[in-house]
């Protein structure tokens, strides 16, 4: 057992109005109670244009949940059009931004590098990424799993401090399972996390920061089988996709226990 605080973070994607995530946060916190944020940390993950509704939410209601967002560029400001910089989300109080998510990587053509310059600039703004991580299905049946992973974990955390890689969150997300229904079996999931661990451990020749990062599994989570992975001690977490969108549902996903 770890000391590790699992961390159940609410990916909206590309969903929900702000009225409509004022409602939702406001129905998950009915069903949730201080006992549950105690036990996990909660974050909810809206499209951009609800940060703000649910921040002020949370503040004004004292709700024990964090505030991420799904994005963000490297630059501080600029000529960039239709980006949003790590100081306008550390101004609406953001705690955690996710970074490399296989949608950015396979949709939107992110690079490593360009992760990794995502990576450095969300934590010059005091914030913490949540790196995704994950092979293909192409890349799982070609055995070339730990190559890609391992590949991305050390491009992602190259020139960040150890002081400030003890803060990581990372996401092991295969790609093949994210939104198809399928996932990972919890063992190999578990192998993979540890495997991540491992190399953040030779990254930083410390077995002790290795251990302080929480990685979260994601892909295809839903109440019905995200016991099996927290029952793993590798596992910290999860970064919830679909299941996150229905209250009840997320509400049990905190409640695996």
């Amino acid at each position: 057992m770890t000391d590790r605080k699992p961390i159940i973070a609410a990916n909206w994607k590309m969903h929900k109005t702000h009225l409509e995530a004022i409602r939702d946060v406001q129905k998950l916190s009915y069903l949730l109670d201080k006992d549950d944020s105690d036990k996990v940390e909660i974050v909810i993950i809206p499209a951009f244009t609800a940060i703000r509704a649910v921040q002020v939410l949370i503040e004004s209601d004292r709700l024990g949940y964090g505030v991420g967002a799904q994005n963000v560029h490297w630059e501080g400001k600029g000529a960039y059009t239709g980006e949003v910089s790590p100081r306008m989300l550390k101004a609406l109080k953001c705690g955690y931004v996710i970074v490399g998510h296989s949608e950015r990587r396979e949709l939107f053509g992110e690079t490593d590098e360009m992760v990794a310059k995502k990576v450095k600039a969300v934590y010059a703004d005091d914030m913490v990424p949540i790196l995704c991580v994950g092979e293909t299905l192409d890349e799982r049946e070609a055995d070339r799993t730990e190559e890609k992973v391992t590949r991305q974990v050390k491009s992602a955390l190259a020139g960040v401090a150890p002081e400030q890689a003890e803060k990581l969150v990372v996401a092991y997300e295969p790609i093949w399972a994210i939104g198809t229904g399928r996932t990972a079996e919890p063992a190999d999931a578990g192998h993979v996390i540890g495997l991540i661990r491992e190399t953040i451990a030779q990254r930083y020749d410390s077995r002790a920061i290795a251990e302080s990062v929480r990685v979260q599994y994601g892909g295809s989570v839903k109440p019905g089988n995200v016991r099996d992975f927290m029952a793993n001690p590798e596992v910290d977490g999860a970064l919830v996709g679909g299941a996150s969108l229905e209250p009840e549902d997320f509400a049990l996903i905190v409640r695996f226990k």
